[in-house]
């Protein structure tokens, strides 16, 4: 073989060497660009699965955190119901630690003479603490009945007595028992008189017969103390009407619901005028607590009950005390209408609507520590070191009133004490408000509880300025509880005219009460009285209320 020959030869070789080898490369080529779209392919559908399953996890998250806010909100409702009706009702703090009623002065921004003072203020009120008496538990005594109430006699003898036996004494054994209360009619009787005829001229003799006594309803066969009877039992025991209708037919008196609701409606138009000059007497004064409450009422047009509201004015200094009904609104213009022409102080819890009055000539704003001590009560489980120091602060302003009480202190005497004692504490207690609310959450308890001393603190303070003013608006509150307790009985009233009724009533059965009167006494006498009244412009209405009132 030529050298020609093997060269060609060697080039073939090689060439179809090349040739197998681009072969094999691509088909490695194919086999991993197939792998490689297949990793991929795997690798998209893991990261499908990984992000949906980072969904369900975020999801799982925000359902555990809702779960726990809720779990939060229940564990909070759960410990306030507890200590709503479970434990002692009385709002008085007591620590559990003595060293929680020092006044901690790190950090706080106070001067010498203010940390001097309020050192003072501490002291006294620790030493008057320590001098008081320990109070001893009082056991009951048994008190004995009235005199005045009748007795029945029973005489229960031993079995085996004969003439052997001599009576030496007797051992009386006295119980209260209760009969049904009897309705009866009271007959007037109004005898006619005729004169003889004097001549033939006269026809017909002159006839003479005394006039009827004042009647409530005239047109209606209910007397004073019936109609009185009904309201009581109603708006001051707290008996439905349906209840009373039952017990009046135990006595023998079927009455049906239409009639016992006119008498309701005419008594109330009987008293209004009464209950219009009552809210005139209580204007005239220069210092009232005002308060709000629910009360439910019909609603015709939702065919439901829904949540109204009863204003209530007192008069702190008078015995007089009024509640308002404005078809069922909390609105502030209610309370501009309600006030309008007020000047003196007025004292309020922190609902914004009174804020109005702030700013107005001739008014001065109070505040109610009661409530304010409430919120940092309410907070106690949630943040205890926070709330006992807040309480022990607020537990020593009412010691001061205490103090004031025990030594029957007057008004100025009173203001000079606060003035002395109190302010010094209060100064430090908002001081430490504004140091401690960065370390309180805005949302929990005890973030609202300092937020809502702080913003109204000024209003808290000011009660120190005339003896006067009371710590708190716990007054209004009492007038308010018979309202809280009713509509417990009654559930609700059907309408609106029957919430201003409702008012109207609330509103003397009230006074009776400031004024320590009996109301059935007071609210018979009266429905005999006012319709003369009522048609003699000449007569003062105020005569009537319970603190002027005179039974003859």
């Amino acid at each position: 073989m030529s050298q020609d020959s093997a060269n060609d030869l060697l080039i073939q070789q090689l060439l179809q060497e090349r040739d197998e080898m681009y072969c094999e490369l691509s088909r490695l080529r194919q086999e991993d660009n197939g792998y490689v779209e297949a990793l991929k392919a795997q690798n998209k559908e893991l990261e499908a699965q990984i992000n949906k399953q980072n969904e369900l996890l975020l999801k799982k998250e925000e359902l555990i955190n809702k779960k726990e806010e809720q779990l939060n909100k229940l564990t909070d409702q759960l410990a306030w119901y507890r200590r709503r009706f479970w434990k002692a009702s009385s709002e008085r703090f007591i620590p559990s630690d003595p060293n929680q009623r020092k006044i901690d002065f790190d950090g706080l921004d106070v001067l010498p003479q203010e940390e001097e003072m309020i050192k003072e203020a501490d002291k006294e009120l620790q030493a008057y603490k320590r001098q008081q008496p320990q109070k001893t538990k009082k056991k009951p005594v048994r008190l004995p009945l009235p005199e005045e109430l009748r007795r029945e006699e029973e005489v229960v003898e031993p079995d085996g007595i004969n003439d052997s036996w001599v009576r030496i004494g007797e051992e009386v054994t006295e119980v209260l028992e209760h009969k049904p209360g009897e309705l009866y009619v009271r007959r007037i009787i109004r005898p006619k008189y005729a004169t003889k005829q004097a001549s033939q001229e006269q026809e017909e003799p002159a006839v003479q017969i005394a006039a009827l006594p004042p009647l409530p309803l005239p047109r209606s066969n209910a007397g004073a103390s019936l109609l009185a009877e009904l309201l009581i039992n109603k708006y001051q025991h707290h008996l439905p009407f349906y209840r009373q209708i039952s017990m009046l037919k135990q006595t023998g008196a079927s009455l049906p619901a239409s009639t016992i609701n006119g008498w309701f409606q005419g008594s109330c138009d009987l008293l209004r005028a009464l209950y219009l000059r009552l809210q005139e007497l209580v204007k005239e004064s220069d210092y009232i607590q005002v308060d709000e409450s629910t009360v439910p009422v019909v609603n015709n047009e939702k065919h439901k009950t829904v949540k109204a509201y009863l204003w209530m004015v007192r008069s702190v200094m008078k015995p007089l005390v009024y509640f308002h009904y404005d078809k069922g609104s909390r609105a502030q213009k209610v309370v501009v209408e309600l006030l309008k022409g007020f000047q003196g102080a007025i004292q309020t819890d922190g609902y914004e609507a009174y804020s109005i009055y702030e700013q107005k000539k001739g008014v001065l704003l109070l505040g109610c520590w009661a409530h304010a001590r409430r919120k940092f009560e309410e907070s106690l489980a949630e943040d205890k070191a926070g709330a006992e120091y807040a309480l022990a602060q607020i537990g020593k302003l009412y010691q001061v009133e205490t103090m004031a009480n025990e030594r029957g202190l007057d008004d100025k005497q009173r203001a000079e004490l606060r003035k002395r004692l109190a302010y010094p504490i209060m100064v430090a207690f908002e001081k430490w408000i504004v140091k401690y609310y960065p370390s309180a959450l805005p949302k929990s308890r005890m973030g609202r509880a300092l937020s809502y001393t702080y913003n109204i603190f000024h209003r808290l303070s000011r009660y120190h300025l005339d003896g006067r003013y009371k710590i708190d608006n716990n007054l209004a509150e009492n007038a308010i509880r018979p309202l809280a307790l009713g509509r417990k009985n009654y559930l609700f009233c059907g309408n609106h005219e029957a919430a201003e009724n409702a008012a109207v009533i609330y509103s003397l059965l009230g006074c009776c009460k400031t004024a320590n009167v009996n109301p059935t006494e007071w609210l018979t006498d009266v429905l005999s009285k006012i319709p003369v009244y009522n048609n003699d412009y000449s007569l003062d209405l105020a005569d009537l209320l319970p603190h002027n009132w005179k039974n003859s």
